[in-house]
């Protein structure tokens, strides 16, 4: 049977709607946010990725910085935009396993309000000391701290995040309270550190080799299960007697609610972006292991990490704001 022009004009456009890689019929841009400022870490891997998702969706992407204590902020945004897929979350894994357990019924949000779209990249947590302590390793600023118990501190990028959490862990190892000085950010931190005005910091551990081998702090240790790429001739924490080891990832979230189809198609556009070489040669020469995973491997993860940091939480005592 003869198929009529018109049945043949929308079956020819059904096929084509398909076929772009289009997540919505508006016009505006497809948004990546990010709680940090430009520069850091999570920031430059979310440009990465951006770069190359501009190719793949040939659409307008753009990252927005909403910058506030872990990524707050930035997922206030997106619980504000409509649950289209146009707006995403690029942030540490930290606000869906840590913060939760942190702030309890205070929370402003909860995990499942969101919905997984691909872990993007693993990286761990660095332990860095400056010209305030001079100290090359664990024993050595164990040392300095008990000989300078009124400068028994450290500082993180923000309460609540992973880093904040190694410092205290670190903290309950060494058998010394340290105080906690939370900072809104990496860079503002280093900085403090490399200006003696700190002595320990605990943050992404790729944010410090440069500063490491110019000279201007030294990382005295990783907080991973083994030794980071970005920094190979710094040893693990439980190399030298401390039993901490943990990864951290920087991750991909949609607004629950998003269709299954759009969440596919986003998913499957980012680990295309994550396996081009240009992109998986920047983020590793960053420390950063590239990952990328699928919505459903994701949100496995995600669970798994929520129960692993519950006790941990607990057992600091910390309580937020």
């Amino acid at each position: 049977m003869r198929i009529p022009h018109k049945a043949t004009l929308a079956i020819v456009a059904a096929v084509a709607l398909w076929s772009v890689p289009s997540f919505g019929q508006s016009s505006a841009p497809l948004r990546l946010i990010v709680g940090v400022a430009p520069g850091a870490t999570t920031d430059t891997v979310a440009r990465s990725v951006a770069e190359r998702l501009r190719e793949i969706l040939k659409e307008t992407v753009i990252v927005e910085n909403r910058l506030g204590p872990a990524s707050r902020m930035a997922i206030a945004e997106l619980k504000r935009s409509p649950a289209d897929g146009r707006t995403l979350l690029v942030g540490s894994n930290a606000a869906f396993s840590i913060v939760p357990h942190i702030y309890g019924d205070r929370l402003d949000y909860k995990p499942e309000e969101f919905r997984p779209v691909s872990r993007l990249v693993i990286f761990q947590v660095g332990i860095a000391t400056g010209p305030k302590t001079k100290t090359k390793n664990i024993a050595e600023f164990v040392n300095w701290v008990k000989a300078n118990p009124n400068d028994a501190s450290f500082a993180s990028p923000g309460a609540g995040t992973t880093s904040h959490f190694a410092g205290l862990m670190l903290s309950s190892a060494i058998g010394i309270p340290l105080t906690h000085i939370p900072y809104k950010g990496g860079a503002p931190a280093i900085t403090d550190l490399m200006g003696g005005h700190i002595p320990l910091l605990s943050t992404a551990l790729s944010d410090l080799p440069s500063y490491h081998r110019e000279g201007k702090i030294t990382i005295i240790g990783a907080a991973g299960p083994k030794r980071s790429p970005a920094a190979p001739e710094v040893p693990t924490l439980r190399e030298q007697g401390i039993d901490i080891a943990f990864e951290s990832s920087f991750d991909m979230h949609a607004l629950a609610g998003t269709p299954d189809d759009v969440v596919a198609k986003l998913g499957a556009a980012v680990r295309e972006a994550l396996a081009h070489p240009d992109t998986r040669k920047r983020l590793e020469g960053m420390g950063l292991e590239v990952s990328g995973s699928t919505p459903d491997e994701l949100a496995a993860k995600q669970v798994e990490e929520i129960k692993l940091w519950r006790a941990p939480v607990k057992q600091s005592g910390f309580t937020g704001e």
